[in-house]
């Protein structure tokens, strides 16, 4: 798979590797703590989704040029700063098989760190003026603590609501990616209908990106994620709730009281796990997963052909067949 998003990434790999040298420089801090976290987090970086989106939205949007940079700077410091605190909020103490920065450096610093980049990524925008981004990435900024708020409010009283569940996960993982799509474009183009079309198409393709990410709780092994874990934190994911909307009353009944009172019991959540999987829930979300990837592919169509809408293209259905 790491293999299929390297080939992807060919196109704009020159730009990417300039990308990360001028992301570094941006994090530089006269507090020495600072780079020391700083740098760990740079090395342990993911697969560069959201810059390759950014990167290849500017160019299917009239080409990569220097706001592209500042633009991919600043979505990619948003989102570092929501992993961040997200693990503070989570409580969790690994990410990606490393340690999170708060089980190194406790709650304290990673909350303060990440309300640096999140200052440092409005710094970087005003000082270039890049305002229709600094307007984006703000947006997504508001709807990842609304969608975070909102998904523990349901997690409480395990309300079992299909439109709550899409609109959760449009604001704590489309968001961003939506925002990445439109900060390409808008770097690239000024038109508001070139940039509301790719802020469309990256939500589309969030929501995709979040489904298949539910589907990998429900599998028949680990790859990257623990089984089971949503299930264990009580979230309400798709084929879960399509499972418990078809579900008798008594069988219903009994997987919530399970999700509710004993989520930290192996064998209850090996049956909860085991109960969506013989029903219509995982077929139903896969169908749903396709359906936004096709929405996202009409959308991209309304751009003219370039080697840059071709790597959308191969960015949404890595998104959509990847296995970790």
């Amino acid at each position: 798979m790491a293999n299929g998003l390297d080939q992807i990434k060919r196109p704009i790999a020159q730009e990417l590797d300039t990308f990360e040298k001028r992301f570094r420089e941006t994090l530089r801090s006269p507090v020495p703590l600072m780079d020391r976290i700083t740098y760990y987090i740079v090395r342990r970086k993911g697969k560069q989704m959201r810059p390759m989106f950014t990167f290849f939205s500017a160019a299917a949007c009239g080409g990569i040029n220097d706001d592209t940079y500042t633009a991919a700077s600043l979505i990619e410091l948003v989102h570092t700063a929501s992993l961040v605190h997200d693990d503070v909020v989570d409580e969790s103490y690994e990410r990606r098989g490393f340690f999170s920065i708060n089980a190194l450096w406790k709650n304290k610093i990673a909350v303060l760190v990440g309300d640096y980049f999140l200052a440092r990524g409005l710094s970087i925008a005003l000082e270039n003026k890049q305002y229709r981004t600094l307007e984006i990435s703000s947006n997504a900024v508001q709807a990842l603590a609304e969608g975070e708020l909102l998904q523990i409010e349901k997690a409480r009283r395990l309300d079992i609501d299909e439109a709550i569940y899409f609109e959760v996960i449009r604001q704590k993982t489309a968001s961003l990616i939506a925002a990445s799509c439109a900060a390409g474009a808008a770097s690239a183009n000024e038109d508001d209908d070139t940039i509301n079309l790719m802020h469309a198409f990256g939500e589309k393709i969030g929501i995709a990106f979040q489904i298949r990410d539910d589907l990998f709780d429900f599998g028949e092994e680990e790859i990257g994620k623990p089984l089971g874990i949503d299930i264990k934190e009580k979230k309400m994911t798709l084929p879960l709730i399509h499972a418990l909307n078809q579900a008798s009353r008594s069988d219903r009944r009994r997987m919530i009281r399970s999700i509710k009172k004993y989520s930290t019991d192996p064998k209850r959540v090996q049956e909860v796990l085991q109960f969506v999987r013989n029903s219509e829930g995982i077929t139903y979300a896969e169908a749903a997963m396709h359906r936004y990837r096709d929405e996202a592919f009409e959308l991209l169509r309304q751009l003219p052909p370039s080697e840059a809408r071709t790597g959308l293209e191969q960015l949404v259905n890595f998104v959509v067949d990847r296995t970790h």
